[in-house]
């Protein structure tokens, strides 16, 4: 069966050869010698390497291809098992824990109870999960990557602002997953005795591998990482769960306790909604006629399923930390460790064995490269998207220099991972959310009244959903818009964040009119 999402390779090139030369030119260009620079101009070793690299992907039938247009005529055909991709995908991607580190702040940084960390976190997810589906439905309909489609919206100019977020973004989750990966390997380590640095280090090059080789590899990946992870977390739940504190209640007067509550729900809509940014970049693959319908749903219930499953084992973790020593202590040294200590110290009969828990800890840590992999992905992509000139740049290249951006930072950061996570998140979902709102707001506001655009090549949308685009244009800036109103609308945006912001180092006007230490009700 082959998966939307695997590249055709020399066989497709030679029939598409036969029905129509010109594309399969074009395609053989953007899937290989024209990544790797201007053939125009003397080759460097360095050039040549890389050339006869991608050369030997495709030989494989593993993806070359960059930020280009993947064309209808390149699409994969639609079955039952594509429906159930996006799914595992999802559900691969969240099954994680930086998910349970995250929800680890509800009880323990804003004292908040199980039950209001719970429902926080389920309605953070939901809404978060709304725009990632939203904004996932462009890639069969257009074929191009998330942050070309955001140039539709925002003009060829003003795109490069919201690329540079994105890439702080990708890059800026995925340092985090270092750090809690090597936080984990570390806690299971003889006393303590292998560092950090080497857990980050090996989950760095495990997650520049499979996204280096491609989508194919990547969507293969992900198809089947979520089943240890599943395992993991749930024997996680059924040996530390005895451990969780149910009832002590949140902390602080009410307005406080409101804050609070409005904060850890802002903090996992952006941990939800800062998918966004690469949704469609998974699915260019799939054919125009893939119901977007069904794609949103499969997209939304993944998302919402598996962050919900997540959160709640960090929030448990964490309000166990007060009457359970050994969680305490473990908290102490990092977060990974507390997941360490949730599978070995258990006080329940029949202690848990301890070598099988930090097996399973092993496996979670792991399993960080399925949330690894696709902000590494994306970022190759993203690179280019900053311009032509990027783009003659291999994003093989530019995926290894992504990963060895927030290697550095991981490294560099790893003793400060709490207070990553709580300003990062926070400050990293502004911007997505008020991206995808103007998305909205031209797709249904401004495009709904325009008619269908086939486009120059013939080959524009089906009717229905993204028919009012012109989706040949994704690489002509004179003919994309100008974006001057959405630049305008998302500095505005950016205006409203400020004063509703409730960060460590600031809290805006409007923020700090709800409780002791404000609310982030942006």
């Amino acid at each position: 069966m082959a998966l939307p999402g695997a590249d055709r390779g020399k066989h497709d090139l030679v029939e598409s050869a036969s029905r129509d030369p010109e594309k399969a030119s074009s395609s053989y260009s953007k899937d290989n010698s024209n990544l790797a620079g201007d053939n125009s101009h003397p080759s460097s070793k360095f050039t040549t390497y890389i050339r006869d690299f991608e050369r030997t992907l495709v030989k494989y039938n593993l993806e070359t291809r960059g930020v280009q247009r993947v064309l209808p005529h390149e699409s994969e055909a639609l079955n039952w098992r594509s429906y159930l991709q996006p799914f595992f995908l999802w559900t691969s991607i969240n099954l994680a824990a930086q998910n349970v580190t995250l929800g680890m702040l509800g009880p323990h940084i804003f004292a908040l109870s199980f039950r209001d960390a719970s429902l926080c976190a389920f309605f953070g997810s939901l809404i978060g999960a709304i725009g990632v589906s939203y904004i996932a439905t462009f890639g069969p309909v257009s074929g191009n990557r998330t942050l070309v489609f955001a140039r539709y919206v925002f003009g060829w100019y003003p795109t490069k602002l919201i690329v540079v977020l994105e890439l702080i973004v990708l890059l800026g989750y995925s340092m985090i997953d270092l750090v809690i990966a090597g936080q984990i390997l570390s806690a299971v380590s003889i006393n303590g005795s292998m560092s950090i640095v080497v857990g980050i280090i090996v989950v760095a090059i495990i997650g520049w591998l499979i996204s280096t080789f491609g989508i194919s590899v990547f969507h293969t990946y992900q198809r089947y990482a979520y089943i240890p992870q599943l395992i993991a977390f749930s024997i996680l739940y059924g040996v530390s769960a005895h451990n969780y504190d149910l009832s002590t209640p949140s902390q602080g007067d009410s307005r406080t306790v409101i804050g609070n509550r409005i904060t850890f729900l802002s903090i996992t809509l952006a941990a939800a909604v800062t998918y966004s940014g690469g949704a469609a970049d998974y699915f260019v693959y799939y054919p125009v006629h893939t119901p977007p319908a069904a794609l949103f749903s499969i997209t939304l219930v993944s998302l919402l399923c598996s962050f919900t499953f997540t959160y709640c084992i960090g929030i448990g973790l964490a309000s166990g930390i007060a009457a359970t020593s050994a969680y305490n202590a473990a908290y102490e040294t990092s977060q990974g460790a507390l997941i360490v200590a949730g599978f070995t110290e258990s006080t329940s009969p029949g202690n848990f064995n301890t070598g099988f828990g930090k097996f399973l800890s092993v496996v979670v840590a792991i399993g960080l490269v399925g949330n690894l992999a696709p902000p590494t992905y994306s970022s190759g992509i993203d690179f280019q998207v900053l311009g032509k000139n990027f783009q003659k740049v291999p994003r093989v290249v530019w995926n290894s220099v992504g990963v060895i951006i927030y290697t550095v930072c991981a490294l560099a950061g790893r003793d400060h991972l709490a207070e990553i996570i709580t300003n990062f998140l926070a400050l990293m979902g502004y911007w997505v959310i008020i991206w995808v709102g103007i998305t909205v707001e031209e797709q249904f506001f401004f495009r709904s009244r325009y008619g269908f655009k086939l486009g120059a090549d013939g080959l524009g949308s089906r009717r229905g959903w993204g028919q009012s685009y012109d989706w040949a244009i994704w690489n002509t800036p004179e003919k994309l818009p100008l974006g001057i109103a959405a630049l305008t609308a998302f500095l505005v945006g950016w205006v409203g964040a400020i004063l509703c912001m409730a960060q460590v180092w600031y809290i805006g006007p409007i923020a700090k009119v709800v409780g002791e230490h404000g609310a982030d009700v942006e």
